[in-house]
């Protein structure tokens, strides 16, 4: 099911006046560890033309990307996912991998995804091979998340987003890392299916909070290119 998504990039001083307001009126999400957030490292993959990122910049309507996302470096839960997007609505489809498959799969062998009943995970194969995707960018972020309206209303506040070059394992909790965004800037992402509450709206209105589009990942792709300066 496809889900409406908007994304703010604000200061610290506007994520601590609405997180105030977000504790009465949601609750964290059940996955949330005992400081309300979680770790979040996500390998994108794209082709040789960088069409994921370039289709991204140019604004394409209708588009995709894959990544493996795991949660605190742990190999405990490992997901490759197809992240789906037309206009401002987004469908997340995701599959389970072993460590032993991830490896596999970096090696550049996705041949056993076949075998899996899930849909996503074959096309994601035929994408492989055809496109020659390769590992572009290691994404990291601590994830604040809210719930709201029995789930249908989440709103995250992703903080200190670093970029990580592939060259590193997804696995390492010591991979050196750069940082993509100002030392006082955050993103805000409120995600809804159907109709975004009109006190949930307020919220926001109230501070005149602006739109962005705010790509974690090609903020990262860009950031791990940056020419090497004082050299």
């Amino acid at each position: 099911m496809f889900r409406y998504e908007q994304k703010y990039l604000i200061n610290w001083q506007q994520y601590r006046e609405l997180r105030q307001v977000l504790n009465v009126m949601a609750v964290h999400d059940r996955y949330a560890g005992e400081n309300g957030e979680y770790m979040i490292r996500s390998l994108y993959f794209d082709d040789m033309y960088r069409r994921a990122y370039h289709e991204k910049q140019d604004g394409i309507y209708q588009r995709k990307k894959y990544r493996v996302r795991v949660y605190g470096c742990s190999d405990h839960v490992i997901h490759l996912e197809c992240k789906h997007k037309e206009g401002a609505y987004i469908y997340k489809e995701s599959c389970s991998l072993t460590r032993t498959e991830y490896e596999e799969l970096l090696s550049g062998e996705p041949m056993f995804l076949l075998k899996k009943e899930n849909q996503m995970a074959k096309e994601f194969c035929v994408d492989f091979r055809t496109k020659l995707l390769k590992p572009d960018v290691i994404v990291d972020y601590e994830r604040e998340p809210f719930v709201f309206d029995a789930g249908t209303v989440r709103i995250t506040f992703d903080k200190h987003v670093r970029a990580v070059s592939v060259g590193n394992s997804i696995f390492s909790a010591d991979a050196p890392s750069l940082h993509v965004l100002p030392e006082d800037s955050l993103i805000l992402e409120i995600k809804f299916t159907g109709y975004l509450p009109e006190r949930i709206q307020q919220i926001f209105k109230v501070r005149n909070l602006n739109q962005c589009s705010a790509s974690k990942f090609c903020l990262c792709a860009d950031k791990i290119r940056e020419p090497v300066t004082g050299m």
